[in-house]
């Protein structure tokens, strides 16, 4: 997909329905990733009520409400979003793997595609500077997400047409 004219969907294609989960710790950093999906969605013509955003308290909680809504049939993908900080510990570590670790296998057991806005950036500080930088970065990020979400499903819609 071309990063400055995305390919609109047809209306006479199917539109596709996504979930976001979207963790609530530095919502203000994450929701700025969860709108630059929205205004992807939007500049390629999927309409608002077929994006729907599940908010969680962090990132741990995210695979499973991904897992529930990938298995629920509404969606045909699932995007997270989340951030999981360097506090001096190596705890991050940990919840950043565990976190896309369990997205891959949910995308694998459900065959609905997951994809991840789920960042550990070190040496995060909460202060103005730091929390610009990684508003931008998110900003960017979401959009990346939205477009591989977009390109992933239209690859899988391909495959799904040669198969049937």
């Amino acid at each position: 997909m071309n990063q400055t004219q995305p390919t609109p969907f047809n209306p006479s294609d199917r539109i596709p329905r996504v979930a976001i989960v979207a963790a609530s710790w530095h919502r203000d950093i994450v929701g700025v990733a969860v709108s630059a999906i929205r205004h992807e969605f939007d500049r390629c013509r999927i309409p608002a009520d077929h994006v729907t955003v599940i908010d969680v308290p962090g990132a741990f909680e995210i695979p499973l409400h991904a897992r529930r809504l990938a298995r629920s049939g509404r969606f045909d993908a699932v995007i997270a979003c989340g951030l999981v900080v360097d506090g001096g510990i190596y705890r991050h570590d940990f919840v950043g793997q565990a976190v896309i670790h369990a997205l891959m296998q949910v995308q694998l057991d459900t065959d609905v595609p997951v994809f991840s806005a789920v960042l550990t950036p070190h040496h995060f500080h909460e202060h103005g500077e730091h929390k610009r930088f990684f508003a931008e970065h998110f900003s960017t990020k979401g959009q990346e997400v939205a477009r591989a979400c977009l390109a992933t499903m239209a690859s899988l819609d391909r495959l799904n047409a040669l198969s049937a």
